[in-house]
């Protein structure tokens, strides 16, 4: 049997993370820290060792996005998922958390069902990026970061590969790259699997972010 998912809630408004831990623990789902600013965020981070952490943006002190870099240093093996708590009109900084490293984001007004089934996907190493918000977020804000060329690391990648990862830069689920490439979510996975190792990214998140930021897509052209 696996262990139970062990989360760390960071809000500082303590109706929400209280509402949270509730709708988690229900689900057989450990929280392990409860956190009402940035600091506290990673100080809890570095004594619980999470899974994963529901981080919040704006919060007093140090915000959730410099608390998201400071947890993700790329440095420890064990370092745990980051999902933003965001609302709608915090766009901008969400793209800024995805730059950072975060997994995905969560609406505050998210459904039970969809948080729980949320913090599972983002725990089994997919990322949480809805595919309408997706191109919303990377077309709004993406611009200012995309470069004119190619990020040499590209070379690694086959054609296929590019192409996977083109639409997988305007937020197609597995199922949706399926439909357009004519291939199974399985090959779609593989594809997935391999342009992550080629290129050294956490998750598709990160896939998306590079995208943009090589050049190989601009906003508005997916």
């Amino acid at each position: 049997m696996n262990p139970p998912l062990r989360v760390v809630i960071a809000d500082d408004q303590g109706l929400v993370r209280t509402g949270f831990r509730m709708i988690l623990t229900a689900a057989g789902i450990e929280v392990v820290a409860e956190a009402s600013d940035g600091e506290q965020a990673v100080e809890a981070v570095r004594r619980t060792r999470p899974d994963l952490v529901l981080m919040d943006i704006r919060m007093p002190g140090l915000d959730g996005l410099e608390a998201t870099r400071r947890i993700l240093t790329g440095r420890a093996p064990d370092e745990p998922r980051v999902v933003i708590l965001t609302t709608f009109d915090l766009d901008q900084y969400v793209y800024a958390a995805l730059a950072a490293g975060a997994s995905g984001f969560l609406l505050k007004d998210v459904t039970p069902e969809y948080l729980v089934a949320a913090v599972r996907l983002v725990r089994a190493g997919d990322a949480l990026l809805a595919p309408a918000i997706t191109r919303r977020l990377v077309e709004r804000f993406a611009a200012g970061a995309a470069g004119t060329t190619v990020h040499r690391d590209l070379a690694a990648l086959t054609p296929r590969e590019l192409e996977v990862l083109r639409l997988l830069a305007g937020g197609l689920s597995n199922a949706e790259l399926a439909r357009a490439l004519g291939v199974s979510e399985a090959t779609v996975k593989t594809h997935v699997t391999r342009i992550l190792s080629k290129l050294g990214l956490r998750d598709r998140a990160q896939a998306v972010v590079a995208a943009y930021e090589s050049g190989l897509v601009t906003p508005g052209a997916v």
